[in-house]
């Protein structure tokens, strides 16, 4: 069965890549209809994530150039995995992929993504073999992270982001997941299904600048780990533990050498130290429990993750 394919580009200030990943996404349109693999009506949905550049007005262009290309505007900047719930929630189609517009995914794997799901796969999950054009700093970090999740028992695809093909069936499924706080690698893997992976090299961004900072990728990071893992709270308690052990023993160990040896040790640093450990101590757990209640807060409020703004 030929499958309808829709190609969903979450956009931020995206004006000086935009007519390249266009014009390389058509051609991929264009070869798979040429075999027939996907639908006449195959198309293109960029999503933009309150630009605050020409990103809106080039997408306008583009659809009116050429009718398998359309546009999602958000009615403001609510960050990279709410543009992507917008257009996978939103755009038609049997078979939907999600890839940003940067183009350090590799387009030509969509080719694989599309015969991979006519095999029968629901999710196809583009994976980087190789992380070559990334900072030393970025990439060690990157596998430094995928370790640590791990650790906490959050079941992520390793060196995927958001670069994957999901099935009707599995977008149907994830219409189910009504967090507020989303984050997509660790949702996906969640439904389940009969999943596929394909690998390919990651290259550098086409041109612009990343969009993720150092500041925004550790909010990325935190989000995930605390939206997935109650790990962080279990160390907490593990803590209190050791401490009150440590605590007890230092009791016997004052008692000891004030009864039995006579030799109390002066100084201020005895009093003084364990305070600030301590309340240290406390300042840090409050702040991993605060996480946990923010989020609590967020999510009973029930407030929408996006608003369409306008389409074209």
């Amino acid at each position: 069965m030929t499958t309808r394919l829709a190609i969903i580009v979450p956009c931020y200030n995206e004006e000086e890549v935009l007519p390249e990943t266009n014009r390389r996404l058509l051609q991929v349109l264009t070869r798979l209809q040429a075999r027939a693999a996907i639908t006449a009506d195959s198309a293109i949905y960029y999503v933009d994530d309150g630009s605050r550049d020409r990103t809106w007005s080039l997408i306008a262009d583009l659809a009116r150039q050429d009718s398998r290309v359309h546009g999602i505007k958000l009615s403001r900047n609510r960050g990279h995995q709410a543009a992507l719930m917008s257009g996978l929630l939103t755009v038609p189609g049997d078979a939907l992929i999600s890839i940003d517009a940067d183009l350090q995914d590799d387009v030509d794997v969509i080719d694989r993504m599309v015969d991979e799901h006519a095999a029968g796969a629901e999710i196809v999950y583009g994976v980087r073999d190789s992380r070559q054009t990334d900072t030393v700093f970025k990439r060690n970090t990157a596998l430094a992270y995928y370790g640590l999740m791990r650790k906490m028992g959050v079941d992520l695809i390793h060196n995927h982001a958001d670069f994957r093909l999901m099935g009707r069936r599995a977008i149907e499924a994830l219409r189910d997941y009504g967090e507020t706080n989303m984050f997509l690698r660790g949702i996906v893997p969640l439904i389940g299904y009969r999943v596929a992976t394909v690998r390919y090299d990651r290259a550098e961004r086409f041109a612009g600048v990343s969009k993720y900072p150092l500041r925004k990728m550790l909010t990325f990071a935190l989000e995930g780990i605390t939206s997935f893992s109650v790990v962080p709270l279990r160390l907490i308690t593990l803590l209190g533990v050791l401490i009150s052990v440590a605590s007890f023993a230092m009791i016997v160990f004052v008692v000891y050498v004030t009864l039995v040896l006579r030799a109390v040790v002066p100084g201020w640093a005895s009093t003084v130290v364990p305070i600030y450990f301590l309340g240290g101590i406390q300042m840090l757990s409050m702040g991993v429990i605060g996480e946990y209640v923010a989020k609590i807060y967020l999510e009973t409020k029930r407030r929408p993750r996006y608003l369409i703004e306008a389409t074209v």
